[in-house]
């Protein structure tokens, strides 16, 4: 791989937007790390493939709804909205701009897409949530809480961080052992990270399998610290369940909020570094990038 490629690879991973790319003949030349991070799919899986192929993989509804969709759009800044399915299995809205690559001459080089989540552009992002009713209140008073710290900071020093937790074992306890163990399995992971945050620090359910703590670190690496020593903490919980005992690992997404950024673009921000770390294979943490990929171009 010689000088050149290396770098426009390096540049293409430093946006926090998706991008994908497709050469004249329509197959997937780059698929960068904030697309594999959005969707779940790992480039392995989606370079050297015709984008209708990528496209029934990715879009809920498949090529057919990635064209009526992209013809309706009436606002190229703004692009239009469909929806993806994430390897989890779980969907998302998306905004996507396509883009025709030309070279001087003008010929058709190729086209691409760049896209990125839309629910942070008009509401807070949340974790899922089935009828746990106990879920849905902890996500009411942690969104009081976090408006009213949002707005602090805005008048203070000290920015406002968010870590965002996810559960690795949640989804297959809960499969294997049923619900009541899943949800004592998480009342013992709360517990434990809640004896690891600092006085001015809180932890509440965000999701069925999330948690979210606000934290008031001054720096990013600080925060992604703190977030290594939570991760650690959770390794620590003993949980058993009918004699069976589970090891148990978190996944984390950190970011710290910015001058001009609103609430909803920092908690996007944490969910997609925390889906990072989740494709990671899981018990890892990741730092959101700074320019994230909620933002409107």
């Amino acid at each position: 791989m010689d000088d050149r490629t290396q770098l426009l690879e390096a540049a293409f991973d430093s946006l926090s937007e998706g991008v994908a790319l497709a050469d004249s003949a329509g197959n997937v030349v780059v698929w960068n790390r904030a697309a594999e991070a959005i969707t779940g799919h790992r480039g392995l899986h989606v370079l050297g493939r015709s984008v209708r192929d990528v496209l029934n993989l990715v879009i809920v509804g498949g090529a057919s709804a990635w064209v009526s969709q992209t013809e309706a759009a009436h606002s190229p800044g703004r692009g239009a909205a469909v929806r993806v399915r994430h390897s989890l299995g779980h969907e998302l809205p998306i905004l996507t701009s396509l883009l025709m690559l030309r070279d001087v001459l003008g010929s058709r080089l190729g086209e691409g897409v760049i896209f990125h989540p839309a629910e942070g552009l008009d509401a807070l992002p949340h974790g899922e949530v089935g009828e746990n009713p106990r879920v849905m209140q902890s996500q009411t008073q942690l969104e009081e809480r976090l408006e009213t710290e949002f707005e602090d900071s805005l008048r203070g020093t000290t920015p406002l961080g968010v870590l965002w937790v996810t559960v690795d074992q949640a989804h297959a306890l809960r499969g294997t052992h049923g619900a009541r163990a899943c949800e004592a399995m998480l009342e013992k992971i709360e517990h434990t990270l809640a004896n690891g945050l600092r006085p001015t620090e809180e932890i509440g359910r965000w999701g069925d399998d999330e948690f979210l703590v606000l934290s008031h670190e001054h720096t990013p690496a600080m925060l992604a610290c703190h977030g290594q020593v939570l991760a650690g903490l959770a390794r620590t919980a003993e949980f058993r369940w009918w004699g069976d005992r589970v090891s148990l690992t978190v996944s984390i997404g950190a970011a710290q909020g910015e001058k001009d950024e609103s609430l909803a673009e920092l908690l996007c921000r944490a969910k997609t570094a925390m889906l990072a770390s989740i494709h990671e294979g899981g018990n890892h943490i990741t730092a959101a990038p700074r320019r994230h990929p909620c933002s409107p171009s």
